[in-house]
């Protein structure tokens, strides 16, 4: 049986790690209920978060640069454990170009790890 525990994820301090091409690619966001803050890149993103049932959200960018950041991006929480999850992420009506990743919780607190 596959774990959901997914209300352990709608609050704190999270990391994702992603490989493009030959680079990993290092992110930090906080998140409480409503709002997304990503630091990545030494850029920071703010996004809003809509909860469509327990396991599943949708993050719009709040300043959004570009035509692709105005896409909302569809986040369903496929599984998890005591400190991470695995989810499924799409823009809205793509379902066809679905990617899969892992974010790793590193704190309760809502604030960034000192060496960011």
């Amino acid at each position: 049986k596959v774990e959901r525990n997914c209300s352990n994820f709608r609050f704190g301090t999270f990391k994702y790690e992603r490989v493009i091409g030959d680079k990993m690619y290092t992110s930090f966001f906080i998140r409480n209920n409503d709002i997304e803050i990503e630091y990545y890149n030494n850029k920071i993103d703010t996004s809003k978060i809509n909860w469509v049932n327990e396991c599943e959200f949708v993050l719009k960018k709040q300043n959004p640069i570009n035509n692709i950041e105005k896409k909302p991006i569809s986040i369903k929480i496929i599984s998890t454990n005591k400190d991470s999850y695995i989810f499924e992420f799409s823009l809205v009506g793509n379902n066809k170009n679905r990617q899969r990743g892992k974010i790793f919780k590193i704190s309760e607190k809502m604030e960034l790890p000192s060496k960011f």
